[in-house]
């Protein structure tokens, strides 16, 4: 864990950007575009945001947040954050990490989604790699990093697509590009299935698609099952409308959560007996097929007993 201290506070419509550096100045922990911090804006109150800062840049971090009116309390609380504020970060996880084999790399980001792509044109540009960012929003006056996106180093680059003036051609996008592309989507959940839907109908393969959620919707009720944590000599009943979380909590056992919609993968734990019944968009079809991994915030058992390594 680290202490930082916002150092440089800006808002760009409803998006806070904040810069978060080390009080003493020292380097923070490297990180490759697409990772993300979790944020501890309290003891029960832990959220991840991709970081959207230059990956060269070792000094700070960098991170757009959207005011969501339907927030839980971590937007309104990351808003309510202000200059000189002292808050414990993770160190970066990457979940959504460039693919280094790729000829070019098709960077889509709708609204808020943008934020790692920022990072990721950013370390495209340095190495010289081959990409295209397309940013997508509602209206112009809604868009926030427009002055980034347009004169940057990259603006030739960019194309920006507002729903008000010219939407996101998705056919064109997808078609008008080299051999060996890589696409990377972040955004609403509506865009993230267009354009995998798209982009395997124009003989794309599953491994060239890469995205990243911000949200999902997530079904976490079923019937009641048993949970046993090996390690913890603790054994639990997990009833229709309760997560593993939550009644391992009412045993005494705190499992670290963050985002508790199967995203980020903080409370990803081993299986050692059972079925998972997986509700996450974490694991791949192919770990969750494997059997030995579950995400304890939504996902629950197919079975009358599940074995846990915790």
């Amino acid at each position: 864990m680290l202490t930082l201290q916002v150092i440089r506070r800006e808002l760009q419509g409803e998006v806070v950007l904040l810069t978060l550096a080390h009080a003493e100045g020292l380097e923070l922990p490297a990180f490759r575009a697409g990772a993300h911090i979790d944020l501890h804006l309290s003891d029960e109150l832990v959220r991840p945001y991709s970081l959207c800062g230059d990956p060269q840049d070792r000094q700070h971090y960098q991170l757009g947040i959207l005011k969501d009116r339907q927030s839980q309390g971590g937007s309104l609380a990351v808003h309510a954050l202000r200059e000189g504020d002292a808050i414990t970060v993770s160190e970066p996880r990457n979940l959504f990490a460039l693919d280094d084999t790729a000829a070019h790399s098709l960077l889509i980001g709708g609204g808020i989604g943008i934020t790692p792509m920022l990072a990721m044109a950013a370390e495209l540009h340095a190495a010289g790699r081959s990409f295209s960012l397309h940013y997508c929003a509602r209206a112009r006056g809604q868009a926030a990093f427009l002055p980034q996106l347009e004169t940057g180093p990259y603006g030739g680059q960019v194309r920006l697509w507002f729903s008000d003036e010219q939407r996101l051609d998705l056919d064109a996008v997808l078609s008008d590009v080299p051999p060996g592309t890589h696409v990377y989507v972040c955004g609403p959940t509506r865009l993230m299935e267009a354009v995998n839907e798209r982009a395997l109908h124009h003989g794309y393969s599953a491994q060239q698609i890469h995205q990243e959620c911000f949200s999902a919707e997530v079904q976490t009720t079923g019937e009641a099952f048993e949970v046993v944590a090996a390690a913890s000599g603790i054994t639990v009943k997990v009833l229709e409308d309760q997560t593993i979380v939550e009644a391992l909590a009412q045993a005494g056992l705190k499992v670290t959560v963050s985002c508790k919609q199967g995203i980020c993968g903080s409370c990803l734990t081993d299986v050692l007996a059972g079925e998972p019944d997986h509700r996450d968009s974490y694991l791949t079809d192919e770990e969750k097929a494997d059997g030995d991994q579950i995400l304890l915030c939504c996902s629950r058992a197919k079975c009358g007993r599940l074995v846990i390594d915790l």
